[in-house]
């Protein structure tokens, strides 16, 4: 499995993805960070069959709140991921790779809903506590189960 923060450390929220990564890096997962460039980010993830993706969102409801989307199951919500300084950004990228018949066959998608981008400002608080929740979510998806472990074992 690849894990793809994205983001611009720079710009307060948009940092989301970005710590994300290099959090698990430093656990010993495979975590890169990306700046969400879209045909970049095709790329980087055409030889993984399992990617996860972290990146800032706008925030709908309440910043810091998570959001999980199946990349594979239905188009994204392209409003959402508006903060990228490409003009291809992470959720044209998506969906060009869906065109294309481009996407992993496992695409799950972390959105940190944020509503400070401005430059040079910090990840808000609150982003930074979906940053852990986040990675608490990501370490639990990869740590089999119980019931799974005694299956193996058998």
């Amino acid at each position: 499995m690849l894990i793809i923060g994205c983001g611009n450390e720079l710009r307060g929220d948009d940092a989301a993805g970005l710590l994300v990564a290099r959090h698990l890096r430093s656990l010993g997962l495979n975590a890169c960070e990306h700046s969400g460039d879209g045909l970049n980010l095709i790329q980087l993830w055409e030889p993984s069959s399992e990617v996860v993706l972290v990146d800032a969102v706008l925030a709908l409801g309440d910043p810091g709140q998570v959001r999980v989307w199946d990349g594979i199951a239905a188009p994204l919500e392209l409003d959402l991921f508006r903060f990228s300084s490409h003009s291809l950004g992470v959720g044209e990228a998506i969906e060009m790779a869906r065109l294309l018949g481009s996407l992993p066959k496992q695409l799950i998608i972390y959105g940190i809903e944020g509503n400070q981008f401005e430059v040079g400002t910090s990840p808000s608080a609150a982003v930074l506590q979906a940053v852990e929740k986040v990675v608490h979510m990501i370490l639990e998806r990869n740590t089999p189960s119980e019931s799974s472990r005694r299956k193996e074992q058998i």
